[in-house]
């Protein structure tokens, strides 16, 4: 039978064997531990493997959907070194329920990005920070999440809505959608149960009503569908006729690239008529390239110079850029440029207007659907089944 030390003879013990007794720790000692231990492991995971994020716009629909939930893979193209090091762990710009900074930009590191398994890939459906805001570090500006379209060294040029790589048309994902116009003469349930059915949850002009097209009185409807939900609607005896909304060649488009003066020391760019369904053609920078600067192209790298690539003394003058009061002639470029655009053409802020993505700006690839919640459901069909733990295409 087991005889139980009493604490001298603990003590004793102890002393004799030269080894302090170890103190046990307290309640909330341990609890500390465990969760600095949990927020350190949390960290590394969320920045050198995978990350999770949501869909929260419809830009990327049919293929990505608003309420999907999605694992983004860092291990890709490499994980970067934070810029930003002085940040509250497991924050991206804010504290969780607070519009208060979770970051001081008074340190900031060159970033650095680790071997990934493999290289931006036309195709990739990518998460990056968005390269035109000013207010935030490189590495906590806003996640976006495109489809990249054209990689470094593409010629990139749009015609009708098709997208043509390097002469070659490119084809179009699956699931992407198109913004068409619906002749409706009466409007009635079976259209709007048509609507519920096909997953149509834009279906309104931009005030809220049905207007006239066609030169008609009868309502229109303003509806983002893929060509399979615009070819239903098409044999339906309720709808008149079904248009697809294209900008005609030749049309130009003050907010597209590069026009966009999103940035406040811009010059006005050179009229072109480029507009969201026809652009270009536009070639894609890549490291080491060196091209001679032009009144011409100016503005179409502009951003690049003097934003992106971490050059000093770089201003702007009558159109040209200068270097320490010298104008620059020519340029080499320090990095890959990328073109991200939405799989929801016509519903999407992408690359045709704010220009390209650098490489450093690049996050991970989204690889796979874990959850997915319908924000237009009742509550028990908020979950769409179908789509949980699918991958990424």
């Amino acid at each position: 039978m087991a005889v139980q030390q009493s604490w001298e003879e603990r003590m004793k013990a102890a002393s004799a064997s030269n080894k302090p007794l170890e103190k046990k720790k307290g309640f909330f000692r341990e609890w500390g531990d465990a969760i600095l231990f949990a927020v350190v492991a949390a960290t590394l995971i969320r920045w050198a493997t995978f990350e999770a994020y949501t869909i929260p716009t419809p830009s990327m629909e049919d293929s990505l959907l608003v309420g999907d939930y999605l694992f983004v893979s860092k291990l890709h193209y490499g994980p970067r070194t934070p810029q930003t090091p002085l940040q509250v762990p497991l924050t991206h710009q804010t504290l969780w329920g607070f519009d208060l900074k979770s970051y001081s930009d008074l340190i900031q590191l060159p970033s650095y990005r680790l071997p990934g398994f493999s290289e931006v890939k036309r195709g990739d459906v990518v998460v990056f920070n968005v390269p035109f805001e000013s207010q935030h570090p490189a590495d906590l500006r806003t996640n976006y999440i495109k489809r990249c379209v054209a990689v470094a060294g593409d010629v990139l040029e749009i015609k009708d809505t098709q997208v043509y790589i390097n002469g070659k048309p490119m084809t179009q994902p699956a699931q992407s959608q198109n913004r068409y116009f619906l002749q409706v003469p009466q409007p009635n349930d079976d259209l709007y149960k048509a609507f519920q059915e096909q997953h149509v949850t834009n279906f309104n002009r931009p005030d809220g009503k049905p207007e006239p097209l066609f030169g008609t009185q009868d309502p229109t409807f303003m509806i983002d569908a893929t060509e399979a939900t615009a070819n239903f609607f098409r044999k339906q005896p309720y709808v008149k006729a079904v248009l697809q909304d294209k900008a005609a060649p030749g049309q130009a488009e003050p907010d597209v690239f590069p026009n966009n003066p999103d940035y406040p020391h811009s010059t006005p760019a050179p009229v072109n008529n480029w507009n969201k369904d026809n652009f270009g053609p536009l070639q894609l920078p890549k490291k080491g390239q060196t091209v001679e600067l032009t009144p011409q192209n100016t503005p179409i790298y502009q951003k690049i110079i003097m934003r992106y690539e971490h050059n000093e003394g770089v201003t702007i003058q009558n159109g040209v850029l200068l270097q320490n009061g010298q104008p620059l002639k020519s340029y080499t470029f320090k990095q890959d440029y990328y073109f991200m655009m939405g799989d929801n053409r016509h519903d999407s802020l992408d690359s045709r207007y704010w220009g390209f993505v650098p490489k450093d700006h690049i996050v991970g690839k989204a690889v796979l659907i874990w959850m997915s919640v319908d924000p237009y459901a009742e509550a028990f069909n908020k979950i769409r089944w179908n789509r949980i733990f699918n991958t990424i295409d």
